[in-house]
């Protein structure tokens, strides 16, 4: 039987309503936002599921039976291959069926449902001393369902070995509607009517085609029937891409955790070289063997800065190395007997520390920064993943750089070297047409054959690769795939398109289909080069705004961790944005209600843009959206309230007193923040007595100086926090500079921005660089006291005016007072205060809390950073509607850390965090220049 495409969809939805407990959706927003995955594939689903519980997902697969609904199981989203999109319904199990239901640190096992994200189940294991051996990049988001679903592997396969060699027990779903337990013994094939009889008429075919090496992933690794090899259906049953039934629960095998793991960095002249010396390597029994090409290294230290990588060793090619022993001692031995064998140009060898933490950060982030070639273009993936012999790597690597080079392709090479499995990806045209694309991959495949190897090393087959697979396989083993998944799914009900009966590599592809929208269309910011369409499409849904990045000081994405809905992250607004440019399910309008349902939960933080390794911008999207939507018409009130801020400050001048009293009285202060359109809870700000623009002599300012700065007063520092400011002289007076106080009417219009008033916020900033320009060209650096606004001056300026040379050098010359400090000779004063900072969004993703850091530290102080939003951010927390989820988002961060530590001092440069602190927390919280300031005076 076949699926049927003219299902009554709306029955099938009341249905699924009336059986399933858990959500049941199937708008044009969602079904926009699960339309691709990580791939290059758009395949739009007609309705999305997330069950709560095994029984409704039983459900759900009843209704689908009776319907012939397609099925496709979905759990972080992160494939690269196409294999968790589908027609029909997307069961998401990453919602709520994401529990780790035991750990038994004695048998070293656990139990967990699909939808637990790797990282989830490996920081409960590390309690035990313990973890699961395979770590795909993506293991801060990726699911432990999904890894079994693709067989993943990671760095550390080539230790641990893959997905399929850690399973224990399934409890599996199959096309007939039966749940069943299979464990990994020979005694689960007869729970499969006919699975005997198959394998015994295929006995030499599983013998001689399958399994030929490690890394053979492509079509189904059926040897794992084979009587020699346990007749393990659970391992025949991990890899088969959610084609042949559905996981309701996984038992794993866990391992011992490396005692002491050294970091070995080997150069050598270029990637096939590197790859020449991996056989050597390998008897030393690397726990990790990985690959890292100049170009990516290039891409790196062009997106985040020369120093965001520690140096390297000489080449144009590394290999990645760890080494374990039971002593540190004992693993840099083994260190250094591996360099010897190694035939490297130069070496490094890293104890576990943070280079070696870094360098292991960029390498997990390579599918993103890989999105784009040293050249600045579009990368895709496609043949993400494709396998050899490790000791054919180097010549395969050989023949494919030619074979790109053929093609006037190029991509950036990485992966895992010690099993032969490399990851690229390539600067197809895909915004022209999918012809190159399909020749290359044709080519590719022929060529990756010849050496024996596997289309797929451990992401799956998917969309991207099952048309090839006739290229590596007989015909008389695409007839076994076949055979095997009509056994288990025999309506061919479980992600139809992949790998058996496959659709064409070049059909449903995303990019092709999407309307190329330029800047000249009448677009507010340049958006990469003046093609908003590219600028969208850069995001390939590698998933990290998924991950809670807070740990490791991440920022993204806070109203999904806040929500742990798809619609709140960065990606799933993302995919409603590109719908919307395609013309598909939404409406081809930024006014459109799926576009602004999906952005109105963004806060405008701007951490993607530093945390999404493919750079995207949803603040700057959002912005955009806002404009588009509300140009020449009547807006919201809390853009003309909220929105226009600054202006209102500057007019509020000495009567802020006043209106502090107004504020203190209940009902005038709920009354005042309704008119407003903003949250009646909230409280309104405090004035100053005297803003620090009417201070007759705010503070002593020195005629002379060594260092010639400018003091930039924004709107909020001058009207609610001058003390600030006062700080800021003190402190940068003692450095000896010579301090100038910017005139008035610089303003950033970072509240123009947030609200879509470009039009407004561009002529605001036109003005501001005519005040600021002249000082710059006179040789004085711009100091910036707000992180946002600063943000804005050295980001946003350069979008909104273009080309503006003026612009580009006030831009050039804005600072943070500890980036300046830490330019200049200056010893910081020494203080012992135990700090809770809290870094702003803003300054994370443009600046870098580096500097700030370092200072504290030099200081002396105890510091500890609270990563994430405060879940203010500006004008966002303020309006209706937005109280709760930003109350949630800070008490997952900063309020938390208050909690844990209450004797810490509050250290937050941005008015917004302090204002959630003082709001939510009723604590007081300082600036930087203030425990400066405060450190100064107390050492007089």
């Amino acid at each position: 039987m076949s699926i049927d495409p003219t299902v009554n969809i709306d029955a099938v939805v009341r249905e699924l309503s009336a059986a399933v407990r858990g959500i049941v959706d199937s708008s044009t927003r969602r079904r926009a936002e699960y339309s691709a995955d990580a791939s290059n594939y758009r395949v739009v689903p007609q309705v999305v599921v997330m069950p709560r519980d095994e029984a409704d997902v039983l459900a759900a697969v009843t209704v689908a039976r009776r319907h012939l609904l397609a099925v496709t199981v979905r759990g972080g989203g992160t494939s690269c291959a196409g294999n968790a999109v589908g027609p029909g319904m997307i069961l998401d199990f990453s919602r709520f069926m994401n529990k780790i239901v035991s750990i038994d640190a004695a048998n070293r096992t656990a139990i967990v449902q699909p939808g637990v994200v790797l990282s989830d189940l490996q920081k409960a294991a590390a309690v035990h001393g313990l973890r699961f051996g395979p770590d795909p990049s993506t293991s801060t988001r990726c699911t432990v369902g999904g890894m079994i679903g693709n067989n993943a592997c990671g760095p550390h396969g080539l230790a641990y070995g893959r997905t399929a060699d850690n399973v224990v027990r399934l409890r599996w779903l199959t096309g007939t509607g039966t749940a069943l337990e299979l464990s990994a013994g020979s005694g689960s094939v007869a729970a499969i009517p006919g699975l005997e009889a198959f394998i015994q008429a295929n006995l030499e075919l599983l013998r001689t085609e399958l399994g030929r090496f490690g890394r053979q992933i492509s079509g189904y690794s059926l040897e794992h029937l084979l009587p020699e090899n346990g007749r393990n259906l659970v391992a025949a049953l991990t890899g088969t891409e959610g084609t042949c039934g559905v996981i309701l629960e996984a038992e794993v095998n866990l391992v011992v955790l490396a005692p002491a793991p050294v970091l070995v960095i080997l150069g050598y002249a270029d990637m096939p070289s590197a790859a020449d010396a991996v056989p050597a390597l390998l008897p030393h029994r690397p726990l990790a063997l990985e690959g890292i090409d100049a170009q990516l290294v290039k891409v790196v230290r062009s997106v985040r800065g020369s120093t965001s990588m520690p140096s390297l060793p000489n080449g144009n090619g590394w290999l990645m190395v760890e080494v374990g022993g039971d002593t540190a001692e004992l693993a840099v031995s083994a260190a250094h007997a591996l360099v010897a064998d190694a035939g490297a140009l130069d070496s490094l060898v890293l104890p576990a520390g943070p280079d070696a933490r870094r360098l292991w950060q960029i390498r997990a982030d390579g599918a993103g920064l890989a999105g784009r070639t040293a050249s600045g273009n579009q990368a895709w993936p496609g043949w993400e993943d494709a396998a050899v012999p490790p000791q054919h790597l180097g010549a395969y690597l050989r023949d494919f750089q030619s074979l790109m080079q053929g093609e006037g392709l190029s991509g950036l090479a990485y992966g895992h070297f010690g099993d032969g499995c490399v990851h690229v990806r390539i600067d197809f045209p895909l915004e022209y047409s999918a012809d190159t694309m399909k020749r290359f991959l044709t080519a590719a495949a022929h060529l990756v054959a010849s050496y024996g190897g596997s289309l797929s090393g451990e992401h799956g087959d998917g969309r991207a690769r099952g048309e090839l697979l006739p290229i590596m396989y007989s015909p008389r083993a695409i007839a076994a795939f076949a055979g095997f998944k009509t056994l288990l799914d025999p309506q061919n009900l479980f992600n139809p398109g992949v790998i058996v009966d496959p659709d064409p590599i070049d059909a449903s592809l995303r990019r092709p289909q999407a309307l190329n929208l330029l800047a000249t269309d009448g677009f507010a910011f340049t958006h990469d080069s003046g093609n908003i369409t590219n600028a969208l499409h850069r995001c390939v849904g590698v998933g990290k705004c998924r991950a809670d990045l807070r740990e490791q000081g991440g920022f993204m994405c806070p109203s999904y961790l806040a929500s742990a809905d798809e619609k709140d992250s960065t990606r799933g607004r993302a995919r409603v944005l590109q719908e919307m440019l395609n013309g598909g399910v939404v409406d081809t309008s930024w006014s459109s209600p799926e576009v602004h349902d999906a952005l109105d939960l963004c806060l405008s933080c701007k951490a993607c843009a530093n945390d999404c390794p493919t750079g995207i911008d949803m603040a700057m999207y959002k912005s955009e959206a806002l404009f588009q939507t509300y140009r020449g018409r009547i807006r919201p009130i809390s853009h003309y309230t909220l929105g226009r801020l600054p202006t209102w400050l500057r007019l509020v001048g000495s009567l802020g007193p006043l209106l502090n009293v107004v504020g203190s009285v209940a009902i005038l202060r709920r009354s005042l923040l309704w008119l407003a359109s903003a949250d009646p809870r909230r409280s309104l700000p405090t004035f100053a007595r005297v803003p620090f623009r009417m201070m007759q002599k705010p503070v002593p300012v020195p005629a002379t100086g060594t260092h010639r700065v400018l003091l930039w007063v924004d709107s909020f520092t001058d009207s609610m926090t001058p003390e600030v400011a006062v700080a800021a002289v003190q402190v940068l007076t003692s450095a000896g500079c010579d301090v100038q106080v910017a005139g008035p009417g610089a303003c950033c219009g970072l509240t123009l921005i947030t609200t879509g008033q470009l039009t407004a916020a561009r002529a605001t900033l036109q003005k501001t660089v005519a005040i600021l320009a002249p000082h710059v060209d006179s040789g004085r650096t711009i100091i910036g006291l707000e992180p946002s606004c600063t943000a804005v001056l050295r980001s946003d300026l350069l979008e909104l005016l273009p080309g503006d040379l003026a612009a580009q050098r006030v831009s050039a010359s804005v600072k943070t007072v500890a980036e300046f400090l830490g330019s200049i000779a200056w010893k910081p004063p020494a203080s012992t205060e135990l700090i809770l900072a809290q870094p702003h969004c803003h300054q994370h993703a443009v600046m870098g809390y580096d500097a700030d850091l370092k200072i504290m530290n030099a200081m002396g102080c105890d510091v500890q950073i609270s990563g994430g939003c405060c879940g203010l951010a500006g004008n966002f927390g303020m309006e209706k509607g937005h109280y709760d989820i930003s109350v949630a988002i800070a008490r997952q961060g900063i309020l938390g850390k208050i909690e844990a530590e209450p004797a810490r001092h509050i250290l937050a440069d941005g008015f917004s965090c302090r204002t959630q602190v003082s709001d939510l927390a009723g604590r007081d919280s300082r600036h930087l220049v203030q425990v400066i300031a405060d450190a100064l005076q107390e050492g007089q």
